[in-house]
């Protein structure tokens, strides 16, 4: 063959090459198309939500938005409350332990590109003396003793020609993925945490006072029931009742405190601190206004936004690329390496021309007979098809709990609107009935029944508030925060070159065996 030969064969042989490098095997991953849904609820939800006349009594607008506010917390305009969650953000160990996770499947994911997609160079060097006898030759003369240098690089490479290291990559690349949505939870659930704990700490407090005036209440009426005792004017079991009214309103307030501490060590900790050592604002529900604006994403952005769904997805696509790496161990794996050296008798006489020596060794090994071949790439199908279903599953609870949220919302509201009115009419019947008991127009009985309606009317009107801004903060929960708004993504690694066209179909039925080219 002359040099025209050599050189068309050449070139046939490197486009064969560059054609191998293009292949990937397997099924590519392509993300799920969205739910084909337009809406969260079975019935139209109101446009706004009913109103009372009470604090925290608004009416909410539902307004559909592309996403949410990244800080979706200053909503609620408390000052204390923004600055608790700044500093959860910066010291709270549950995301710090999130954050190195995600640091170390992204390190691990470099570490592996790095080993894998370039060519691995090592050097040698070495230095030895050693003896000669000629009498092992049967010559004669007398033992040489001589030193012997040697000095190399050597240059290893896997032709990766069917995409199993690339596969490889793809999957430590959507780990790295999952771990940032993992992260991106994290942060939601802290601060969602610190809200509704906030919110708690304000509820309880606000009982307590409401419970202690209502005791001041008490036992004034009772030292007038025993001043009308002594004059005969009401029976000792009169005065009997009303103490054990006093006593367990009394015995209530020891219960809510320690329910209002354990909200301010909740505090603590979600921000990093020991409660012992913590500063921890106390909050009101005065410290708080409720959002009459409430952000909804559509149902085809709710995958796109809630962390829980892009980490199912990132699951869905690694599970994915592992079925490709199975696939890709029937090929053929070519591994080149070369090898240039100097061997001298002397340090001054390396890498002199004539101590050069240099080796090239190529190697092409197809796997034969593998009988657990079939069995690995089954066992890959069935892991994408667990991937898949747990997708589904995943997208079926996040619609739900939107859907929950929606409806309490709307409930809440309705909630609120019934027991201020209920507070309003059992504050004016016990003016009314004190009235009375004190013209002795009635006796205790009645006055004890609106008292009771009273202290309950009032504080299950503050539980209403509270639960208004506790289930608003779960509303922006359940859209999925507003980290893509302050990332500016929609979570793609970052830090992935190598990251194929990722198509990927939902359902395992789409899993192929064939080659699919880039």
């Amino acid at each position: 063959m002359g040099f025209t030969g050599c050189l068309r064969t050449g070139l046939m042989m490197g486009c064969l090459l560059f054609l191998y490098g293009c292949i990937n095997v397997g099924p590519d991953f392509k993300r799920p198309d969205p739910p084909d849904v337009a809406g969260y609820t079975a019935q139209k939800l109101p446009e706004k939500t009913e109103s009372a006349p009470v604090k925290l009594g608004m009416a909410q607008r539902f307004v559909t938005r592309k996403n949410v506010e990244a800080e979706w917390w200053k909503s609620f305009g408390s000052a204390k409350l923004d600055a608790l969650i700044e500093q959860a953000l910066l010291a709270s160990p549950t995301l710090e332990a999130a954050q190195a996770t995600l640091q170390q499947a992204r390190q691990t994911y470099a570490a592996q590109r790095g080993a894998t997609l370039f060519p691995q160079v090592s050097a040698k060097l070495s230095a030895q003396r050693q003896e000669f006898n000629p009498a092992i030759f049967g010559q004669q003369g007398n033992s040489k003793i001589f030193d012997l240098y040697n000095a190399g690089v050597t240059v290893g490479y896997n032709f990766d020609l069917f995409g199993g290291n690339r596969r490889t990559l793809e999957s430590l690349a959507a780990q790295a993925d999952y771990q940032r949505y993992q992260f991106e939870g994290a942060r939601l659930a802290l601060a969602a945490n610190i809200v509704t704990t906030a919110i708690s700490q304000a509820q309880l407090a606000e009982q307590i006072k409401a419970t202690t005036s209502i005791l001041a209440d008490e036992e004034k009426q009772l030292e007038i029931t025993r001043q009308r005792f002594k004059l005969g004017a009401v029976p000792r079991n009169d005065e009997f009742a009303l103490v054990t009214q006093v006593e367990q309103t009394r015995a209530s307030i020891p219960l809510l405190r320690t329910s209002l501490e354990k909200t301010g060590n909740l505090l603590a900790v979600l921000v990093g601190q020991p409660p012992g050592a913590a500063q921890m604002p106390k909050f009101f529900l005065s410290d708080f206004k409720l959002p009459t604006e409430l952000p909804v994403v559509v149902p085809s952005g709710l995958v796109r936004q809630r962390p829980d769904i892009q980490a199912s997805e990132a699951l869905l696509h690694a599970a994915n690329a592992r079925h490709g790496a199975v696939v890709s161990t029937i090929y053929p794996k070519i591994d080149l390496s070369g090898n240039l050296s100097s061997l001298a008798v002397a340090t001054s006489g390396l890498f002199g021309a004539e101590s050069l020596i240099w080796s090239i060794v190529g190697q092409a090994v197809q796997p034969l007979i593998n009988f657990g071949y079939k069995d690995e790439v089954r066992a890959a199908e069935s892991g994408y098809q667990a991937a898949a279903a747990n997708y589904r599953q995943t997208l079926l609870q996040a619609f739900r709990n939107v859907a929950d949220v929606l409806y309490t919302l709307d409930n809440d509201a309705q909630v609120l609107q019934a027991r201020a009115t209920a507070r309003t009419s059992a504050q004016a019947s016990l003016m009314i009935t004190r009235q009375q008991f004190s013209l002795g127009g009635v006796g205790y009985l009645p006055l004890l029944i609106a008292q009771i309606q009273a202290r309950n009317a009032e504080i299950n009107l503050i539980s209403a508030q509270a639960q208004r801004l506790t289930d608003t903060a779960a509303l922006y929960q359940a859209m999925g925060g507003g980290w893509m708004a302050a990332s500016g993504q929609e979570g793609t690694h970052q830090e992935q070159p190598v990251r194929l066209p990722v198509q990927n179909a939902l359902h395992a039925q789409s899993v192929q065996h064939g080659l699919s080219r880039n």
